[in-house]
């Protein structure tokens, strides 16, 4: 058996040096980075994931223009700058970032391949843009039209820092991808604006303060990984440490409560706190604060042991869009919010990058095949703001951003281009390397690459199982090619070459199986995940769904919908656990899925009266009604055919 190690250093431990400031992704390391291991580049060539990405470069992101034109946002730039007049126009203060989001989208997307439309109409946006921003750097369409220039006295609702983190984003992504400079220079001097203003009391700047929705802060470090400049860094750091504090009334819902680094739990509205301790996990990886490191540790094991719902999504609460209770998990209210799920791939990716544990890319993993794909229709022109684990027969959908039918736009349009930039920009999200080797974090049909070692994948994931690896390019020196075996999965078996194995003769190593040897050209490796369908519990305190199991194969989660399951709602489905799950092949249906049948039974309910409650007797009633097999389809691909009943969680006979 090729010989395992370890590919994780401790905190203080030198930054990957072959590639660090290399790749072109959302995430570079700085040269003197503290992380463990550092992006890897990716082709993504064909499979399931290079079929959603062709959705959003094909229909999604060439939507995007017109539909910022139609709900004013592009307009309100063009007021800003003096070309037009009229009215500023949307329900929020901080809709430039829909358009910010679109063209970090759009910079990912070209950095993959020419297009002459998306071109066109990226530089036409950043013309826009540049236009609106103020001579000293300030650029806000809401403060500029609405409120008379006013700047920075309503910090906990304005989001005009959180309006600039998107900004210096785009940019970001707009230089690495395309090597210009006309939206950076815009970023730097507005970032430079925000560090002439605020800062701690006696450092001669007039504001300390934070603003109500992190954003900015992790949007710095990446500017100062861009450009170099210290003070970019420092400042991000300024604003991280000083959330906690009473600047904003101590308030849990915008981070303000505690300090992070005295935090025990994740609280608080979910978007704000995920994207806050993104940040901190740059500034551990660019600073070496452990400190840092540890709250990132502790608040990422409480938010999955206590706050994650099976699919990976996060919040409880439509009120505040925050984080709920230990074990609050429900399910027809569950928020779930799209911009969540993207949050926690972001936050887990750095602090995977960071510490070296696959664990983390064990939620990417949950999170993107679930609670974030759900978010965007199949057709890629319709979306979802919440993600609820149940619809109710009889559902009253309230419309609006937290309706459970999808939605072509949002008033609060905040999820729509938060999926374009993420799905653009996937690749970056998939892989890792270090000086030991190459490390493959997500499975997709394409090329990893790190330094001078290449490999290839073939793979049917995750309808199939298997992956296979094929060695392209290779140092002279052993090297470690490490293959993340899943957290679901119990057994797998292993083929180098012509020698076979198992899980008990190829350990793993912190959920990483690592592959030492002196590869060459042509050298292959087979993975196999056995994907049998499976039924999972929650653990007993949450309350939602104690005595319900839920379908999972491979990494997705499995619900019924009504439109499969004819003849009666779903309320009165109970499941048969002791009998076996049947697999069914659909090439016809919503794309191509691999559908589950499951055995059980339809109550029959005798009509309450005028009252539905009943004794119980001490005793559990007796299964009652007609025995019923029903189909599950995967749960990113729900609510894409017609309204209806949905439910992840299945009560057992």
């Amino acid at each position: 058996m090729p010989r395992p190690h370890s590919v994780a250093p401790s905190s203080s431990a030198p930054a990957p040096s072959e590639q660090a400031g290399k790749t072109t992704g959302p995430v570079r390391l700085g040269p003197g980075a503290k992380a463990a291991l550092a992006p890897a580049d990716v082709e993504v060539r064909a499979g399931f994931w290079s079929t959603r990405r062709e959705v959003n470069a094909r229909i999604s992101l060439p939507q995007g223009p017109q539909l910022l034109e139609s709900a004013g946002n592009l307009n309100n730039l063009r007021l800003a700058a003096g070309a037009v007049e009229g009215e500023f126009r949307g329900a929020y203060p901080f809709v430039d970032t829909d358009v910010y989001k679109w063209l970090e989208a759009a910079s990912w997307q070209l950095a993959q391949g020419p297009s002459a439309a998306l071109e066109a109409d990226m530089a036409r946006i950043v013309d826009l843009v540049a236009d609106a921003q103020q001579p000293d750097g300030y650029l806000n369409t809401w403060f500029q039209l609405v409120k008379g220039g006013e700047r920075y006295k309503d910090l906990r609702w304005g989001h005009e820092l959180y309006c600039a983190g998107h900004l210096i984003q785009a940019a970001v992504a707009h230089h690495r991808a395309t090597g210009r400079t006309q939206l950076l220079d815009v970023a730097r001097k507005f970032a430079d604006h925000i560090d002439s203003v605020f800062g701690l009391p006696g450092s001669g700047k007039p504001i300390d303060g934070i603003d109500g929705h992190p954003e900015v802060e992790t949007a710095l470090v990446e500017l100062y990984r861009e450009t170099g400049e210290r003070r970019y860094l420092d400042l991000a750091g300024y604003f991280v440490d000083r959330f906690g504090h009473g600047l904003l009334g101590g308030e849990a819902y915008c981070q303000d409560r505690v300090p992070l680094r005295e935090a025990d739990t994740v609280e608080g509205h979910a978007v704000r706190q995920l994207y806050l301790l993104a940040a901190a996990a740059d500034l551990a990886t660019e600073t070496g604060d452990a400190e840092l490191r540890a709250a990132g540790e502790r608040l990422w094991r409480a938010m999955t042991v206590t706050k994650t719902h099976l699919t990976g999504g996060l919040g409880a609460h439509h009120d505040e869009e925050d984080f709920g209770d230990p074990y609050e998990l429900p399910n027809e209210r569950a928020y779930c919010e799209t911009c969540a799920a993207i949050a926690s791939v972001q936050w887990s990716w750095r602090m995977a990058l960071l510490t070296g544990e696959a664990r983390y890319s064990d939620l990417i993993e949950r999170t993107l095949y679930n609670s974030f794909l759900a978010g965007v229709s199949l057709d890629g022109e319709r979306w979802l703001y919440v993600n609820p684990l149940q619809v109710r027969d009889g559902h009253t959908d309230p419309g609006g951003d937290q309706s459970a039918r999808r939605t072509r736009w949002f008033r609060c349009a905040c999820c729509p281009p938060n999926v374009m930039r993420l799905l653009a920009s996937l690749e970056h999200y998939l892989s890792s390397g270090d000086e030991q080797g190459l490390q493959i974090h997500q499975f997709v049909t394409g090329r990893y690459s790190y330094g001078a070692m290449s490999v290839r994948a073939e793979t049917g994931y995750p309808w199939h199982g298997t992956i296979a690896f094929t060695v392209e390019e290779t140092p002279e020196r052993p090297w470690t090619l490490s293959l993340r075996v899943p957290q679901w999965c119990r057994e797998f078996r292993l083929r180098v070459g012509e020698l076979s194995y198992d899980q008990t003769d190829a350990p793993l190593s912190d959920g990483w199986l690592r592959l030492e040897r002196s590869w060459a050209p042509g050298d292959s490796v087979i993975l196999e995940l056995p994907l049998d369908p499976r039924l999972t519990a929650a653990d007993p305190r949450v309350d939602a769904v104690r005595g319900c199991v839920a379908i999972e194969r491979g990494p997705l989660v499995y619900c019924l919908e009504q439109v499969d399951n004819p003849g009666g709602g779903l309320d009165d489905i109970v499941l048969d656990p002791s009998r076996p799950l049947a697999l069914d092949h659909r090439p016809d249906l919503l794309g191509g899925v691999t559908a589950i049948v499951v055995s059980g039974h339809r109550r029959r309910i005798a009509d309450p009266g005028w009252w539905p409650y009943v004794s119980a007797g001490g005793k559990a009633p007796e299964p009652d009604g007609d025995a019923v097999e029903f189909t599950a389809i995967p749960y990113y691909a729900w609510a894409n055919r017609q309204d209806g009943a949905m439910r992840v969680w299945l009560p057992t006979s």
